[in-house]
């Protein structure tokens, strides 16, 4: 590799880097760490704001130990830079050579080894810092054989670059140095989602038990506007429903298109492996107090995310029941009365017990889930029941989560 040519810092203009991102694999301080690669006393922009960023919110992680020789920089025609790092050491605890490639997203993503998925994921997510006025420094890894033959690069993540007069503020992540680290966990239209299913839900359940079995006022047809309650009840109730609808829609859609990885739609199935399988047992076993700890998860573990991929299977029934019986008063469409053709088949009147029994069934999970949640929140208190209001969860330095990089 060829020497690394420096500018002096009068020449280029002063920069910050931001909160690295990271596909999940290493942690954001590794990441940094990373992209700090660069020779001692490099008047390189990049490298000083990585580097001291590093240094300043990243505890424990040391800047790299890089050779002038071992630099090869960025050029017009290729917009990325390749260092090569002797001895790294791994989060795993162990040393061995690498390559570290840092420059242009689309350039590196040309590079590199990464699943269509993937490439959707930091797409989206790059795209969100650059409408904040960031530059995001792709960072991708390759390792070294002891026959010094790199090895197929694997992009790792992103550090947002941007001038420091503009970012200096918004610089530095919210976990500094401390024993726990607060880890941005759920994004804004996930909990918005949640709650205002929480609100649909609790409408159509008091609405719904109206309908079923009217316990106050008059519900009856009359000449004074009291008269007409049950029919106001059924507006509430449908225009629940469709909002309801709306919401599912929603979540369907943030599944395929979300940036966020927590949503994206591998997380509905969480059992990919052996491994997974061995987690839900012993998530099992420590609700059941047999086991004293279970596997740490940032999100949802084997058992929750099993939970609400069922919830969302009851909801879309609990749904399709209801616009069947709705269908019932729209005969005169054909869209209607095709959807309630299954009222037909087995009785309008079982059709409405399957549909109350639903929201019993609903109501069931929701008590098991505040239980949970109140448990979960009493023994791991990690901030689990705060963070579906502020996004964010508290969790030990030097945990190493199931389903997230080590937290450093």
């Amino acid at each position: 590799m060829t020497s690394n040519s420096t500018a002096t810092t009068t020449e280029l203009p002063a920069l910050v880097a931001g909160t690295a991102y990271s596909l999940g694999v290493v942690s954001e301080g590794r990441i940094m760490t990373m992209a700090a690669a660069a020779p001692p006393n490099s008047d390189d922009p990049v490298d000083r704001a990585a580097i001291a960023s590093l240094k300043a919110n990243y505890v424990g992680l040391d800047v790299p130990e890089v050779d002038a020789a071992d630099i090869d920089p960025a050029s017009p025609n290729r917009r990325y830079s390749l260092a090569r790092i002797r001895s790294y050491h791994r989060q795993d605890g162990g040393r061995d050579d690498r390559v570290i490639m840092r420059g242009d997203l689309d350039a590196v993503l040309d590079k590199v080894e990464i699943s269509k998925e993937e490439r959707r994921v930091i797409k989206k997510n790059a795209k969100a810092v650059q409408v904040n006025g960031w530059r995001p420094l792709a960072v991708a890894r390759a390792k070294v054989d002891d026959d010094d033959h790199v090895g197929p690069f694997r992009i790792e993540g992103f550090v947002p670059i941007a001038p420091a007069a503009s970012h200096a503020k918004s610089a530095d992540v919210s976990s500094g140095p401390a024993i726990f680290a607060r880890v941005p966990l759920w994004s804004v239209s996930l909990r918005f989602q949640h709650w205002l299913n929480v609100a649909t839900i609790f409408v159509l359940s008091c609405t719904g038990i109206f309908i079923m079995d009217p316990f106050f006022g008059a519900t009856t047809f009359g000449t004074d506007a009291s008269g007409y309650l049950m029919g106001w009840i059924r507006v509430i109730h449908f225009t629940a429903a469709f909002v309801w609808l709306v919401i599912g829609a929603a979540r369907i859609w943030s599944a395929f298109m979300s940036r966020d990885r927590y949503l994206r739609w591998q997380t509905l199935w969480p059992l990919k492996n052996k491994e997974d399988v061995k987690n839900l047992g012993r998530v099992l076993q420590h609700y059941a107090f047999i086991k004293e700890h279970a596997p740490l998860y940032l999100a949802h573990n084997p058992l929750q995310q099993l939970a609400y991929t069922s919830l969302y299977v009851a909801g879309g029934f609990q749904l399709l029941t209801g616009f069947m019986l709705y269908g019932l008063y729209h005969q005169t469409s054909a869209f209607w009365a095709f959807i309630s053709l299954p009222a037909g088949w087995i009785g309008i009147g079982a059709l409405r017990l399957i549909h109350a029994l639903m929201m019993f069934l609903l109501w069931a999970f929701v008590i098991m889930h505040i239980y949970m949640v109140l448990r979960s929140e009493s023994l791991e208190r990690h901030g689990g029941l705060s963070a579906m209001i502020n996004g964010g969860v508290w969790v030990r330095r030097g945990s190493e989560p199931v389903d997230a990089p080590k937290v450093e």
